[in-house]
């Protein structure tokens, strides 16, 4: 057993921010704290570390605004955003950024050496800061770099968190909506196959994701909804799973996992969505054209190719400035290349794929969830932020404030106790898998449902026959974890499934067509 002041579950820019903010805190306090850090596999394998675009934020004060950025945000999310949430974000994201840049992140700068301002779809005015096409990359650079300082902080890599700790571990019987307190969490230390009891004064879940329970996504495979599905069992609010963020513009290219992502950026920078007979089509969808927010564009290009048929639309940046392109976006120019696809002559074939989940542990605006003692940030959040539909490069700035606002808010936890007795976790009767093929069938027949029924444009009846799909898939797996030692490839299929089911139901109940949830019989309901 282990006893810990802090524990956070993830290593990307969320989980990373807290426990800078922390023990720079304890340190200028003078008083001596540990801050575990859990990553399920190295420490910079995290969605972060695959955000291309960059962060939203103000600052050209000559063109933009915090009300022009509010009200973007607000438009984006379809009615459904928390105005007082929004507004927080916007106004207090830029200081955050500010900070991650004396903490050594670089952004790109022009001539005149201002911050080199970009365009995403949504956004009225140029006000995203990045690196070049991999700001997440850098980010999770800088923040690992940082994080080296102190030695209060310890990254355990390879480590799996596999369910939170509560009273329910105590013999008591729980129900949702009264009160829970966390204690810590049972991890699984995939080096030594242990399954560690570690105790926690307070815990952080900032375990990002769930691109993984559909077929095509821009996430990497770690992506599992591990944080909201741990959350769920253990009886956390959670709210808006209805709405998973398709991106518009993943690059076709049927074979790789995850898909390629094409930046929003790059629609900004000149790119021009049409058709594969060479036609603009977006002007059909909307008055923004190849600049309408997420949402509007994936469904437009969904509608394409069933009306027209074929895989992919096309992505053309041809009458871009190319040598301007090439320095902004090297990445996705090299990736092009290295399939055949000279950006200068030819068009790059897109699809939608899953991309971000604007749903999740539902919070309050410092990172509380419903379980005292527990707090959540980053994408397995829900903060109110994004409300149906998120606006581009808004996801590493809410990361950013919720990861300082926690920080404020949970200092005081350091005068919480362990005094709690917690059993260690049963394995007795447990056996290592004897078939590894069973598992992975049925994370592709879960990634097959989700995608067929629970995509960018659904039904009662595909609805329907994905919830009943699905509750046939918990029950024969669920022998699996029963009856199974953990491991990292039975703990993400129970994730995957607790994920797919709340979508599913959240769906359900979602009777109106809002942002990212488009229900074809909500026209005739």
């Amino acid at each position: 057993m282990k006893k810990v002041d802090y524990l956070v579950i993830g290593s990307g820019i969320a989980g990373l921010t807290y426990s800078i903010k922390l023990a720079q805190h304890f340190l200028k306090e003078k008083k001596n704290v540990d801050i575990y850090v859990l990553s399920k596999v190295s420490e910079d394998e995290t969605g972060t570390k695959y955000a291309q675009g960059g962060v939203a934020g103000v600052f050209d004060k000559n063109h933009d605004s915090f009300e022009k950025h509010i009200e973007d945000t607000l438009v984006c999310g379809d009615g459904l955003c928390n105005k007082n949430i929004v507004e927080i974000v916007v106004k207090e994201g830029p200081g955050m950024i500010e900070e991650i840049i004396n903490w050594g992140t670089n952004f790109d700068k022009n001539n005149l050496g201002d911050y080199d301002l970009a365009k995403e779809g949504g956004h009225s005015e140029n006000r995203i800061i990045h690196h070049k096409d991999i700001t997440g990359w850098e980010i999770e650079r800088a923040l690992l770099e940082k994080v080296k300082q102190y030695k209060s902080i310890e990254i355990l890599s390879h480590f799996f968190a596999i369910d939170l700790i509560t009273e329910h571990h105590l013999g008591k019987e729980l129900k949702r909506n009264e009160s829970i307190t966390c204690f810590g969490v049972y991890a699984l230390d995939r080096n030594s196959k242990k399954i560690e009891t570690i105790l926690a004064k307070s815990t952080l879940l900032a375990a990002g994701g769930a691109g993984n329970i559909y077929q095509s996504t821009t996430n990497p495979v770690i992506s599992t909804g591990d944080g909201v599905a741990m959350a769920y069992r253990a009886k956390a609010e959670i709210e808006n799973m209805e709405f998973f963020q398709f991106h518009p513009t993943s690059l076709y290219n049927p074979d790789e996992r995850p898909s390629f992502l094409i930046s929003e950026a790059v629609r900004g920078f000149g790119g021009i969505l049409k058709s594969r007979n060479n036609k603009e089509f977006m002007i059909s969808y909307d008055e923004r054209k190849s600049l309408a927010p997420r949402d509007i564009t994936a469904r437009a290009i969904d509608s394409e190719l069933k009306m027209k048929g074929g895989d992919y639309v096309y992505l053309d940046v041809r009458e871009t400035d190319l040598n301007k392109f090439k320095d902004h976006f090297p990445n996705i120019t090299e990736k092009c290349k290295s399939i055949g696809i000279d950006i200068a002559t030819d068009m790059i074939p897109v699809v939608p794929a899953a991309h971000y989940m604007c749903g999740g542990i539902k919070v309050d605006e410092n990172s509380r969830t419903s379980i005292s003692r527990l707090y959540a940030c980053g994408e397995c959040s829900s903060t109110g932020l994004h409300g149906a539909n998120r606006l581009a490069s808004n996801s590493l700035l809410e990361a950013l404030v919720f990861a300082n606002r926690s920080f404020y808010f949970s200092v005081s936890e350091i005068d919480n106790d362990w005094n709690v007795a917690v059993p260690n976790w049963n394995m007795e009767g447990t056996t290592h898998p004897k078939e590894w093929l069973i598992i992975d069938q049925a994370k592709k027949e879960l990634q097959e449902i989700m995608s067929k029924y629970v995509g960018i444009v659904r039904s009662n009846s595909r609805l329907k026959k994905a919830k009943s799909r699905v509750n046939l898939l918990f029950k024969e797996t669920q022998d699996e974890f029963a009856e199974h030692i953990p491991s990292r490839s039975v703990l993400e299929l129970r994730n995957m499934i607790n994920v797919a089911h709340l979508i599913i139901e959240q769906a359900i109940k979602r009777k109106e067509n809002k942002g990212l949830h488009y229900n074809i019989d909500n026209f005739t309901s």
